[in-house]
């Protein structure tokens, strides 16, 4: 009977936080949307698609095979996997709201 407590758990509230795999791939994301200057429009695209995360996950993995091809390794791997996890859009928000508070670097 112990099964059943897990078989309608949810993830906490708040933000999840990515593994040491999933950090590099969330936050190369991340200050790519800084550096391009686009953080207004993924902050607004990301709170719209909140409740649809675990449908882009699935969409990633998905299109796993034709992504392999192009080469991309197991970063769509990792990142559909980190999409999973309900708190995922807070945390990809809040990080790319502190990467712009952050002074632009001396190129």
């Amino acid at each position: 009977m112990n099964w059943i407590r897990h078989a309608f758990a949810l993830d906490p509230p708040g933000p999840a936080e990515p593994t040491e795999a999933e950090r590099p791939i969330v936050d190369r994301l991340c200050r790519e949307v800084v550096r391009r200057r686009l953080t207004v429009p993924a902050l607004a695209f990301l709170e719209m698609s909140r409740p649809l995360n675990f449908v882009a996950a699935n969409t990633l993995h998905y299109f796993a095979p034709i992504l392999s091809a192009l080469g991309t390794g197991e970063d769509h791997r990792r990142f559909a996997e980190f999409l999973e996890r309900r708190g995922s859009i807070d945390h990809l928000c809040r990080r790319i709201e502190e990467l712009d508070r952050q002074p632009p670097a001396a190129e």
